[in-house]
């Protein structure tokens, strides 16, 4: 029997006021919104840890904030992927990983990792940058997702750093980028930006069907036939990979809809 993996899918971040009044009651303090959102959702993307760094007891009330089971991504401060010099990003590194990150204890989900789109591949950059990725903080086990947004990534041979290294490159779903459904990691990070306005459910309907039906595919450790792959196909696994689905950009306001329908559909 294949242990099946758990997909949870969510929103980039809970503190937004066109989703007042939608997505959040009228009248709901701002204080309570993430806890609200935590229990309609299953995960949320931090991105204020990409613009600043935070304190250890912010993070510590986040995870009280949320329920059992629920899980953050954190997004990692953007001097970490965007600094021009290797003992720069290294020092970065150091200083997002020891923000305070573990005191989310069993509600932190993976790292994001998000690379600038004008920084191309290059092999011994990157397999440079994954050197500097921790197994473990503070005791923690660490999962690391890598969203590299140059279309020069589309490489067999960053496929392959990668996946020795056990770091995901994140799926996306967008106009900015090509969708390619390499899996590197033994889990799933899928970034989907095509939330929108018009559609009933705040995103295309029959893409959230086939969303569904990709994380469930990844989830009984299956592999999907209907992405486009820039490296070769990885070996089939014994056991399922966990699914970690965000709706982002796109028309934002729609973004918990999306999420919610999504979740629906995996019952």
């Amino acid at each position: 029997m294949i242990a099946m993996g758990t997909i949870r899918a969510g929103i980039g971040g809970w503190n937004f006021p066109q989703w007042r009044g939608t997505f959040y009651p009228k009248g709901l303090p701002q204080a309570r919104e993430l806890a609200y959102a935590a229990g309609r959702l299953t995960s949320i993307e931090i991105n204020g840890t990409f613009y600043r760094q935070q304190s250890p007891a912010r993070f510590a009330g986040w995870a009280r904030a949320v329920p059992d089971g629920f899980v953050f991504a954190v997004k990692a401060h953007r001097a970490t992927t965007h600094s021009k010099e290797a003992a720069q990003a290294k020092a970065a590194i150091g200083r997002f990983l020891t923000s305070g990150i573990t005191e989310l204890g069993d509600r932190l989900g993976p790292l994001l990792w998000q690379f600038p789109p004008y920084r191309p591949f290059a092999a011994e950059t990157l397999a440079a940058f994954l050197d500097l990725l921790p197994a473990k903080q503070d005791g923690l086990a660490l999962r690391h997702a890598i969203e590299a947004r140059h279309a020069s990534f589309a490489d067999p041979a960053a496929v392959a750093l990668c996946r020795k290294a056990g770091v995901a490159l994140v799926i996306v779903d967008s106009d900015k980028q090509a969708l390619l459904g390499d899996l590197t990691a033994p889990f799933i990070y899928a970034r989907l930006q095509r939330n929108a306005q018009g559609a009933p459910e705040g995103y295309d309907s029959a893409a959230l069907d086939a969303w569904a039906a990709r994380a469930r595919s990844w989830a009984a450790g299956r592999i999907v036939a209907d992405l486009k792959l820039a490296g070769p196909a990885p070996r089939a696994k014994k056991s399922g990979r966990d699914c970690f689905v965000y709706f982002i950009s796109g028309d934002k306001a729609r973004a918990p809809d999306a999420a919610t329908a999504f979740l629906k559909r995996l019952g």
